[in-house]
Parts: C-alpha cells; sequence; structure tokens
C-alpha cells in the first residue's frame, strides 16, 4: 500500500460522500473539500455543479486548487454568478446542495458554531471567521456534513457557545441537521440525531477517539476501520487535482503554515510565468 497523508485520507473520504449529479457547494478557504469534491468529479461523479463562494458562481468544471489565482479560475469557468444575498437566499433552498462546514466549535447535536468562543459578546475569548450564510441555509439544507481537521475538546464541546450552524435540534421545522462528520481520527454520522462513531481510521484506537470528544459519544458496532485511498485517488490527487499541495494547509498551525503558504504561492507564480 502507498503511503498518504491524513489530508489526503480526508479528502478520500469527502470524495466517496459525493454521488454523481449532486449541486456541491463550497464555501471560503477548505481545500480539504474542495480536493474531495474535484476527486468525486474526476473518477465517479462527472455530472455534477459546483456552487462556489469563490466569485460566487456556479461550475460544471472544477478549478484547480490554487492561491494565487483562484478566483479568476472559478470566475473563467462559470456558467453564472450570483451576489451573496441571492445565492443564499435563493438559489442554495433551492437547489439543496450537499455542503461540508468546518465547525469551531460542535455539540453532540451536531449544533456549531463559527463566530467566537465565550457567552459575552461585547467580549469575546476568541473570534473565528464568521458564519456567512450558515445561519441561512443549515435551516433548509438536507444534506449537511461537517468535517474537523484537528480534533480536539476544544472543537467537541458539551455546549456550543453560540448557534450559528442548527443542528438536530427539538421543534426545527424545516431542513435537517447534519447527516455525517469527517475529523482527522474517525468518521461519525447523526442516524438518532446525536453524533455516532461510525469508522475509525487506520491506527487510531477508539479510546483515543473518546478522549479527545467533551461530550459522551455513541459508538457503533460493529466499528470498521476507515478504507485507505486507493493508488488511483493518491494519484489524482497528487497529480491533478492537487499538485501544489494546498490540502495540507488546513492540518497546519502557526509559521509551519506560513512556510506552506510561501512556498505554494512561489511554485504556482512559478508555474503560471
Amino acid at each position: 500500500m502507498i503511503p498518504y497523508t491524513t489530508a489526503e485520507l480526508m479528502s478520500v473520504c469527502i470524495s466517496r460522500q459525493v454521488r454523481d449529479g449532486e449541486v456541491l457547494a463550497q464555501g471560503l478557504a477548505t481545500p480539504l473539500v474542495a480536493a474531495g469534491y474535484l476527486l468525486a468529479w474526476h473518477t465517479h461523479a462527472p455530472h455534477c455543479y459546483f456552487a462556489s463562494a469563490i466569485g460566487q458562481s456556479v461550475c460544471r468544471e472544477g478549478a484547480p486548487l490554487g492561491l494565487a489565482r483562484v478566483e479568476e479560475l472559478w470566475l473563467d469557468k462559470a456558467l453564472a454568478t450570483f451576489g451573496f444575498v441571492q445565492a443564499v437566499a435563493d438559489l442554495l433552498p433551492r437547489a439543496k446542495p450537499k455542503e461540508f462546514f468546518r465547525p469551531g466549535q460542535v455539540d453532540a447535536h451536531g449544533n456549531f458554531n463559527n463566530l467566537f468562543f465565550g457567552r459575552d459578546p461585547s467580549r469575546p475569548r476568541f473570534r473565528l471567521p464568521g458564519s456567512g450564510g450558515i445561519p441561512d441555509v443549515t435551516v433548509c439544507l438536507t444534506d449537511v456534513c461537517l468535517y474537523v481537521p484537528r480534533h480536539s475538546r476544544v472543537v467537541f464541546v458539551e455546549s456550543v457557545d453560540w448557534v450559528s450552524g442548527l443542528g438536530h435540534s427539538p421543534g426545527r421545522r424545516h431542513g435537517a441537521g447534519a447527516r455525517y462528520l469527517l475529523s482527522d481520527l474517525a468518521q461519525f454520522d447523526f442516524a438518532a440525531g446525536r453524533m455516532r462513531l461510525t469508522h475509525l481510521h487506520p491506527g487510531v484506537e477508539r479510546e483515543k477517539v473518546i478522549e479527545k470528544t467533551g461530550f459522551a459519544l455513541e459508538v457503533a458496532e460493529p466499528l470498521p476501520s476507515t478504507a485507505p485511498p486507493s493508488e488511483e485517488e493518491l494519484r489524482l490527487l497528487r497529480e491533478v487535482v492537487d499538485p501544489l499541495g494546498v490540502r495540507d494547509l488546513e492540518l497546519m498551525s502557526g509559521a509551519r503554515r506560513r512556510e506552506a503558504i510561501r512556498a505554494i504561492l512561489g511554485r504556482e507564480l512559478d508555474a503560471a510565468a
């Protein structure tokens, strides 16, 4: 078996959730998701549509991963472009795409927070990227998925500080809560409205996942291992979908991430010269 990285395994897992012909919504700064969507498009789902917050456009052809020219590539390939309000209020509720969101906090029922840590909005402990259109679309979408590149008790909490994405909450009238969650350790579902461990990634122990989750975790029995990437999936990721390695950035932080961004930009600009 060819060695693979955690980022490659996560992108492959995302790819395997895609069905042919779906509308795939992609947010900003989500290269693991973009790589997974493109891998699906190159393999088993060639008839998908891509609805991207980058350029607020809808495409049939996926833009290759990059940093310096990514907005230009989306706009060049767009079938149509939409304003933000139009996309959130008109396009997404009607098209009902599949979308992967990256939560800053998530509870056992799939409610998630992308606003800030802390209960006092005037004095947040830490600001998160913001909710964008998440509050609008999670009340109507039926194929919401979540992903967490670094599984920890900071993210998986008993109670989120603020709900910006609606989960399996009592009394909700439309849409559905998250149906799938992927982390760097395992895969989960919400079959009974509560997060359940369904697959362990190769080499990960059940106890490690439980230890790094801040609430009581339901566990499926039997508990299989995530199928590793195939040789062809790895070839496509590395040579066609993301030869620059943009997918790795979501698992990095600090100085290592800054160095990787500089290196990717250098290679991308050299290739365009």
